[in-house]
């Protein structure tokens, strides 16, 4: 299979043409960029990432221009964590090609799939949770880089960065909600109530003073594995376009998804080897933890009307994520009240 006409075009930029393609493969399981796996004649295999045309009506406030965020994610990363090398990149939307990001491809399949495939290729409890362990090693050290500047989004999509992590998350959260407002997204609570409680809580954010490297989007979906049964290793990290420079604590939140970090020993002896000091559930990482459930609970319920999902997909993803956010807001007005 060829690339299509856009990748094409990207990839002659850059000089590689038509005769040195041996194949092209779509990759799925994003739901923002298109994703193209192509293999070269010499036998390596790059991956093409290139945005949808930003048309107003389509994208959240903080979805533009999120291909800066991933280009100093990865650069930003470098030898800390296996993630894809930026081989070319194009960032202005203005340009011929429109922007997009050549990358390195890394080993292995997605853990997720891994997680549904067949009892001979499975992992076992043993090997999840050796894999646990490292990736809490990997994790720490993506946490140990510090940015070049304040804290927010590299992107710029809502405003230069801040200062402080208060202000950069308080920007980030009224974001959300005003394209709930925009998109009349459904919410469990009434849009000015969840507002006035992140406001209450935000002093919290001011316990975090150094802005640390956040993927933010750490599922299983994004973390790749390697290896043959019983010696698989942790073979990349990719999708690193919806990172900021803030706390890490919120990269707990998509690590465990709808689960307890606390629960999860291995990660957190492995976190706890590569920080060099175990990570202490104290009262104010609970409450910086709830409240970045709320953020990302948000992104979750809000996006599916600009995204147009099924109407079926829809009432799935409010099945699932709507008590989740619930439970987070209670959690913040539980911490709250704790704290008086």
């Amino acid at each position: 299979m060829q690339p299509d006409d856009t990748t094409t075009a990207v990839l002659r930029s850059v000089g590689i043409t038509e005769d040195r393609i041996a194949a092209a493969l779509p990759l799925a399981g994003g739901t923002f960029n298109a994703v193209t796996r192509v293999t070269l004649t010499d036998g390596s295999d790059l991956v093409v990432k290139i945005p949808p045309p930003t048309t107003d009506g389509t994208l959240m406030s903080y979805e533009r221009d999120l291909l800066v965020n991933e280009v100093e994610f990865y650069t930003c990363a470098g030898d800390s964590a296996a993630v894809p090398r930026v081989l070319h990149s194009e960032l202005d939307p203005d340009a011929p090609t429109g922007p997009y990001l050549i990358m390195s491809a890394c080993p292995g399949q997605p853990w997720y799939d891994i997680s549904g495939a067949a009892a001979d290729r499975a992992l076992s409890d043993a090997e999840e949770r050796r894999l646990r362990n490292e990736l809490g090693r990997i994790v720490a050290r993506l946490h140990s880089v510090t940015g070049p500047g304040g804290f927010g989004y590299p992107s710029r999509a809502l405003g230069p960065s801040a200062p402080t992590w208060r202000r950069a998350f308080t920007a980030m959260t009224d974001a959300v909600l005003a394209d709930a407002d925009t998109y009349r997204a459904r919410l469990p609570r009434p849009m000015a109530d969840v507002r006035a409680l992140i406001a209450a809580a935000s002093p919290v954010l001011d316990d975090v003073t150094r802005p640390a490297l956040v993927h933010f989007d750490l599922w299983q979906g994004n973390l790749l594995v390697d290896g043959e049964p019983g010696a698989r290793t942790i073979g990349g990290i990719i999708d690193g376009e919806r990172m900021f420079w803030g706390d890490p604590v919120a990269d707990f939140v998509s690590l465990a998804l709808f689960a307890n970090m606390e629960e999860d020993e291995d990660f957190l002896a492995g976190y706890g080897s590569g920080s060099g000091r175990p990570l202490v559930f104290d009262a104010s990482v609970r409450l910086r933890l709830a409240l970045y459930r709320c953020y990302l609970y948000l992104i979750m319920l809000v996006e599916t009307v600009p995204r147009r999902v099924p109407q079926e997909h829809l009432d799935r993803v409010w099945k699932e994520v709507g008590p989740q956010l619930e439970s987070a807001l209670a959690d913040v007005e539980a911490a709250l009240r704790a704290r008086d």
